[in-house]
């Protein structure tokens, strides 16, 4: 034995740049379960569940391959408890003095590799369709960094949904048509699920026995577990959903968590799937009549555009991102996060959603849990652990930008140029949850005013030095300006003590 390679849970990738240098004659490959993985935060049992199948069978998919692999179970009475002891136990069994591993997405793994008493030799993660490198060159001397920019940047680079230099059917993006609410009677075709095997029936007995106080439900798992189910997963969305996809990407209903969303993005973001695969296929799909183009734009933008921007984001901002708070927001997380009862009917939905399915779709986590946090004065630190360890394809280098920057503002605008905030008629216009609320979303002020209107223009009115010569917040300012000062006064006493309850845990 010559090298250590390691492979970590969200590297289970055949091309890995790590396993592409090893050489099966003189190399061994670490994987290994280890417990400080699975609590650094608290992460949701499934998603511990999805990481530890998917890497047991992958690891079986190596040897296969002929390489050797050093696999450590996380019920192995030798196993030790972070990643680093694991490396140097095996370095110690077999003899080595250097380890190869493809960058981590995540800081603090990385600083913990870094201080390992052996060498690490980090490759580049190229899974990625941007390296690091290249957006940092694109990043480099720009007074604002914006995705639109970026993305067609990328469009031209790949050649994805391009016709010569032009964009296919005239326009960079078809935002505009995918913006509608969705009818609750129609019937979709849901994600495909997949019943546990064996292996995964075991590693689900595995996690419920280790990680019991964990938030969320560990069954029913219904996830993609390895290449093979997470190809099929991508077969069924393309032929069932791709075509509405667009339409009702933004929007939310309460009896019907998924509606025309792909689900895929724990597989590409484990390394199951590829983004190149997964994007050439929707454009396929368009190019051969089969689904709109605004369904396979605005799909494509999610990743070729935006999941590569906010990996750049995370690369060239360096570990201190983590602890971004440029609005000075001190206030704990409500325990309604956790579960607790709120009268709220959208943030209740979605907590419970994400308790039993680990998943939520973009607009639920940006515009109704990440919305209340920011217009609440939320710790921006805290928000971010508990998307990081509540959503089943939470990685920090994708989850951190998007609630740091995107969610949060705590970045000062380096990722976006203005708070994602709303009052509840967004939250009515995009879903049905007001419907059977115990708020009034029509009533701006009084007991059953919706708390989203009320906060709303607290958190304008409090950051006013700050955004009212934003050039896309204006308007709102002169809306609030407009306003007869003692309605004014109302709203904002009433948001107070509102907040006030929210502070001391009262139910809200």
């Amino acid at each position: 034995m010559t090298r250590l390679i390691l492979v970590l849970g969200d590297q289970l990738s055949d091309d890995l740049s790590a396993l592409r240098a090893a050489d099966p004659a003189q190399d061994l490959v670490v994987m290994a379960e280890v417990m400080d993985e699975g609590t650094y935060v608290p992460h949701h049992p499934q998603k511990i569940a999805l990481i530890l199948s998917a890497m047991r069978k992958f690891a079986r998919r190596l040897e296969r391959r002929g390489l050797r692999v050093a696999y450590s179970r996380l019920d192995d009475t030798e196993t030790g408890s972070s990643i680093g002891a694991e490396l140097l136990r095996r370095a110690e069994e077999v003899g080595v003095r250097e380890i190869v591993a493809t960058q981590p997405g995540d800081w603090r793994l990385i600083a913990a590799l870094e201080s390992l008493p052996l060498p690490v030799s980090f490759l580049p993660d190229d899974r990625f369709l941007c390296p690091a490198e290249d957006f940092a060159r694109w990043a480099e001397g720009r007074k604002q960094l914006r995705m639109e920019w970026f993305y067609r940047e990328m469009r031209r680079k790949t050649g994805l949904l391009m016709d010569g230099d032009e964009p296919a059917g005239g326009r960079w993006n078809f935002d505009s048509e995918n913006r509608k609410p969705a009818s609750p009677d129609l019937l979709r075709p849901h994600p495909l699920q997949f019943e546990p095997d064996a292996e995964v029936r075991a590693v689900l007995d595995l996690v419920e026995a280790r990680f019991p106080d964990h938030f969320g439900r560990l069954r029913p798992f219904r996830w993609p577990t390895d290449r093979e189910e997470a190809l099929q997963a991508l077969d069924h969305f393309i032929r069932e959903s791709l075509p509405r996809f667009g339409d009702e990407q933004d929007a939310m209903l309460a009896d019907d968590p998924f509606l025309s969303h792909a689900l895929l993005s724990s597989s590409m973001n484990l390394g199951l799937l590829q983004p190149m695969e997964v994007c050439r296929r929707a454009e396929a799909e368009w190019r051969e009549g089969r689904a709109p183009l605004n369904a396979v734009e605005g799909f494509i933008r999610q990743i070729l555009g935006w999941r590569e921007y906010v990996r750049g984001i995370w690369a060239i901002s360096g570990p201190d991102y983590m602890t971004s708070n440029g609005l000075n927001h001190r206030a704990a997380l409500p325990a309604l996060y956790w579960g607790e009862p709120t009268r709220m009917a959208c943030l209740s939905a979605a907590v419970a959603q994400t308790r039993d399915l680990a998943y939520a779709h973009h607009i639920q986590r940006l515009m109704v849990t990440g919305n209340f946090a920011l217009l609440a004065g939320v710790d921006p630190a805290e928000v971010h652990e508990w998307y990081l360890s509540v959503y089943i394809d939470a990685l920090e280098w994708v989850e951190a930008p998007n609630t740091i920057g995107m969610s949060q503002f705590a970045d000062d605008g380096l990722l976006g140029s203005k708070p994602y905030v709303s009052s509840g008629a967004y939250i009515d216009r995009m879903s049905d949850y007001c419907r059977g609320c115990d708020y009034a979303v029509k009533e701006r002020t009084g007991p059953r005013a919706c708390p989203f209107n009320l906060l709303y223009w607290h958190f304008l009115d409090r950051h006013r030095e700050r955004f009212e010569r934003n050039p896309r917040m204006v308007q709102m300012y002169r809306t609030w300006d407009r306003m007869a000062e003692p309605h004014r006064k109302t709203v904002l006493e009433e948001a107070g003590q509102f907040l006030e309850k929210l502070y001391a845990g009262d139910p809200v």
